[in-house]
């Protein structure tokens, strides 16, 4: 197995100030540095509005990270992401796909 590029964006409840925002994000990284991935980028856009309303809320916090990892790494961030409440949606895309 090879490490990939990927892209993650998350959606996360706008109730969450950033600082709580970042340290909810950090968390979920140790996933891929603890499995020797590398974090490459993190950009955190803040509160924007939906394009259409999720789980019942009109804005979301929007953060943007790049980061390389195994298949099977990128999998359980996916899955813890999916678990946690305080994230609204994500989406994960590999970028070297090409």
């Amino acid at each position: 197995m090879s490490a990939h590029k990927y892209e993650l964006m998350l959606i996360a409840d706008p109730e969450l100030d950033e600082r709580a925002l970042k340290k909810l994000t950090e968390q979920f990284l140790k996933v891929v540095t603890d499995e020797k991935g590398t974090i490459d980028s993190t950009d955190y856009w803040g509160r924007r509005k939906l394009a259409y309303e999720i789980a019942g809320k009109t804005e979301g916090n929007y953060a943007v990270i790049e980061y390389t990892a195994e298949p099977a790494t990128s999998d359980e961030l996916d899955r813890l992401l999916n678990l946690n409440e305080s994230i609204i949606r994500t989406k994960i895309l590999r970028k070297d796909a090409e």
